[in-house]
């Protein structure tokens, strides 16, 4: 029998191999957020494929060695959950251990002209499957994970599952990441002036479709539509050639182009924007679009994806009208009015999702 328990002092252990971006600011918030004590078992974010490999055993290991115990044990999506129950403590297998998804490996996506390794995709299967409960953070993740299961099953040969779907979906809720606004909300905002400002605050890397974006802004820059734009996000060693290219081009646009590392320089960015882009091809969630419409961004994004079930249609664009929403944007060059951007953005703080997340850790 699975332990039930719906006390304040609830003792949760949290296993995060990738402690790290999202999955970081996910631990940090649940920990002053909810009314549990949480204790966490974390290792840097680096190594993913490695992480996911071998954190299992570590874990099981650095459990048995404490002697301690708990009421709840929460995995992130970089723990292989089967292995780690095998492996681990009698006792672990007496209480609910909880995933939260806040990616699946069927659509995380891979380096250019790499192959993907579904080892990694089967370790979520395998994982979801050893959970009691489950949890994904968008209609989106749990959506293409479930199609990733039924496309594979199909590659399976005489290994057949009776219906690893329904057992998954049956054990899953859709949670939403919790935010913390009160950096966004406690900045001052910037005095006004000069034309609109274009903010692109995204992982500097192919999946967030950086070409559309840029070569988008190259063609209304020629035709004379006037505007400033911030480029932000974290880049590394190796980033596609239009943001090298974006920079010279667009040299006279530019007021910052860069990742900023402190929250409060971040945040006067934010502040500065008028319109927030995504162009991405690939988003589990979108955190990054969520702060800056708290800071008053109007977003423009992707009809696709987890947008559609975030904002209202009105902020979303068809790839065939991209360019024309943006320059009718630019033109306009009003942001959001400040109770208009809490309104659209409260439902995804931590205030609103603490019962949801109490209810499912309790059980």
């Amino acid at each position: 029998m699975l332990k039930k328990s719906s006390g304040r002092n609830l003792k949760v252990l949290a296993l995060e191999p990738y402690f790290g971006g999202s999955h970081r600011s996910f631990l940090d918030g649940l920990r002053t957020s909810l009314p549990f004590d949480f204790e966490c078992m974390t290792l840097p974010a680096r190594k993913w494929k490695w992480r996911m490999r071998l954190s299992a055993p570590y874990y099981a290991e650095q459990l048995k060695q404490s002697g301690k115990r708990y009421d709840r044990i929460l995995c992130s999506t970089f723990l292989d959950v089967a292995a780690f129950r095998g492996l681990a403590p009698e006792w672990v297998r007496q209480v609910p251990v909880l995933t939260y998804f806040h990616e699946n490996q069927f659509m995380y996506p891979v380096q250019i002209d790499h192959e993907r390794d579904f080892h990694f995709a089967l370790t979520n299967v395998t994982t979801a499957l050893a959970s009691d409960r489950i949890a994904f953070n968008s209609i989106h993740n749990l959506k293409t994970f479930t199609a990733g299961i039924k496309k594979l099953m199909k590659s399976s040969y005489d290994l057949k599952l009776k219906d690893p779907v329904k057992e998954i979906t049956s054990k899953a809720v859709i949670i939403h990441p919790g935010m913390n606004f009160s950096d966004i909300d406690n900045a001052p905002d910037p005095v006004r002036k000069g034309p609109p400002v274009i903010l692109w605050n995204h992982r500097w890397e192919h999946d967030k479709n950086p070409d559309l974006f840029f070569k988008t802004l190259f063609d209304l820059d020629k035709k004379g539509i006037d505007f400033k734009l911030i480029v932000l996000g974290e880049s590394f060693k190796e980033r596609p050639p239009v943001f090298e290219k974006a920079q010279k081009v667009l040299a006279n646009k530019v007021m910052h182009f860069g990742y900023i590392k402190s929250v409060g320089d971040y945040v006067k960015m934010l502040k500065q924007g008028d319109i927030v882009v995504s162009t991405a091809d690939h988003e589990f969630f979108g955190m990054a679009v969520i702060e800056a419409v708290r800071a008053g961004c109007r977003p423009l994004l992707p009809g696709r994806l987890s947008y559609p079930q975030l904002f209202p249609a009105t902020y979303l664009y068809s790839e065939r009208n991209f360019k024309s929403r943006l320059k009718e944007l630019i033109l306009k060059g009003n942001r959001l009015e400040p109770e208009l951007a809490k309104k659209m953005t409260e439902p995804y703080s931590w205030e609103a999702l603490v019962a949801e997340y109490s209810s499912w850790i309790s059980g």
